[in-house]
């Protein structure tokens, strides 16, 4: 009976092995093409870039009637080509007559200069390099601010950012710096625009650039600011994602669905999504929708988003929530077109240039430096300048595209294999990643 039993048992051990061995050999990989992926991380940065001086235009122009602080009636359709209105906080001495709300495109002889939407993601993208790590630590990401953020000089921080610089300043390193208890702009927009990149650097796995962005978004950003901050990382990451789509559209409607599912259903941000996609599917404009968003947050402060109790300096104007909302009605009207997309994230209101930063530079991932280009019917700058905002970065902070994207594939490389248990197909320039 022994003999039988420990045949038996050979046996199923046997099978299981032979088994498990086989699984393996079957293992489903997902091929991303590295030459396809460096040209769509040179659309990321450009279309980002358009985006985000695009919206700068409009920044702070419009937020509400709520306060001391009172902008009008919110700008429409009938406002693109029109004269810019003034900004909450430039005076009646500057001259805005010949500033139209338009693209802004620079041609090949310019150079596009850093803003606070592109400057600490190109940041975190060095410091990962220079540390050769998939994972930054808090002293990392402290020593990194430190260097590359100017102190005493206009730094390009606002709010959250500028706390968080505040507290490293003190010896405070994240998450720390983002703690309620000593930073109260913990629930402010800094996260978001500061982040998405690391999607990009963990294809199709969006819980590793979670588990990458932690950190990085902790610097600044909790609670519902945090989770925010993950929708669009999450939103990144699946954007590598091979299934195939019929258009941009049915993909980023995909992308937002996907991570849509991973917010929490009692916090204000599900809420702001479901509402905000319900308006859409309506059929109504999507300035109604956006004065909805208006008067359902600001006015009346309904599911629980409160920022107008706490009289902030412009009705909490850089609020994580409301500039949520503001990039929905971008995303769904936009409906994956990137002129668009832009077009409605420069007029919606609030901190208008970071929602619409963050969507051109998703689209302009997803269709690729050469069709970001031809949307625009002109061949544009390639060149970056990361010392208009920060600091003691090499070449006197000249950068192009084709640099920081080639950056960018080494980062992906360590992580596709140290984190992700892909492979490396040099002869065919793919990685291969398990699906």
């Amino acid at each position: 009976m022994s003999f039988i039993k420990n045949t038996s048992l050979f046996l199923i051990i046997s099978v299981s092995v032979s088994c498990s061995s086989l699984n393996t050999e079957q293992q489903v990989l997902i091929e991303i093409s590295k030459e396809k992926y460096q040209d769509q991380l040179e659309g990321f940065w450009l279309a980002q870039l358009i985006a985000n001086w695009t919206g700068l235009i409009t920044e702070n122009d419009k937020v509400g009637n709520i306060g001391e602080i009172k902008t009008g009636d919110f700008y429409t359709r009938e406002d693109w080509g029109k004269t810019d209105q003034r900004s909450i906080w430039e005076d009646d001495t500057i001259d805005k007559s010949n500033i139209k709300i338009d693209y802004v495109l620079k041609s090949t002889d310019e150079i596009w200069g850093s803003d606070d939407d592109t400057d600490i993601e190109y940041m975190y993208q060095y410091l990962h390099n220079f540390y050769e790590t998939n994972i930054l630590t808090p002293t990392q990401i402290r020593e990194g601010w430190l260097k590359h953020i100017y102190i005493e000089e206009e730094n390009y921080l606002w709010v959250s950012n500028q706390r968080a610089l505040d507290l490293m300043l003190e010896g405070f390193e994240p998450p720390e710096t983002s703690n309620p208890e000593k930073n109260e702009f913990y629930d402010m927009i800094d996260a978001q625009l500061t982040t998405e990149i690391f999607g990009l650097f963990s294809p199709t796995k969006p819980d590793f650039s979670i588990k990458m962005s932690k950190l990085p978004i902790q610097t600044t950003a909790r609670k519902e600011a945090q989770e925010i901050a993950e929708f669009y990382v999450r939103m990144y990451s699946n954007a590598s994602n091979p299934k195939k789509f019929r258009s941009i559209k049915e993909q980023m409607f995909w992308l937002a669905n996907e991570s849509r599912s991973r917010l929490n259903n009692d916090l204000y941000p599900s809420k702001m999504y479901d509402y905000i996609k319900d308006l859409y599917d309506s059929g109504i404009k999507w300035e109604q929708t956006r004065d909805s968003i208006y008067y359902r947050y600001q006015v009346n402060q309904k599911d629980e988003y409160n920022i107008t109790s706490k009289n902030l300096y412009c009705n909490g104007c850089y609020a994580a929530g409301i500039n949520f909302a503001s990039s929905l009605v971008s995303l769904f009207y936009g409906e994956g077109n990137l002129k668009e997309t832009i077009k409605i994230g420069t007029l919606a209101g609030w901190d208008s240039d970071n929602p619409t930063s963050t969507w051109g530079g998703l689209i302009g991932f997803i269709i690729g430096r050469e069709m970001v280009e031809k949307e625009f019917n002109m061949k544009l700058s390639n060149k970056f300048n990361i010392h208009r905002t920060r600091k003691n970065f090499p070449n006197d902070g000249i950068d192009t595209f084709e640099n920081m994207a080639k950056n960018g594939i080494k980062i992906v490389d360590k992580v596709v294999l140290e984190e992700l248990n892909g492979k490396i197909d040099s002869e065919n320039k793919l990685w291969l990643i398990p699906k």
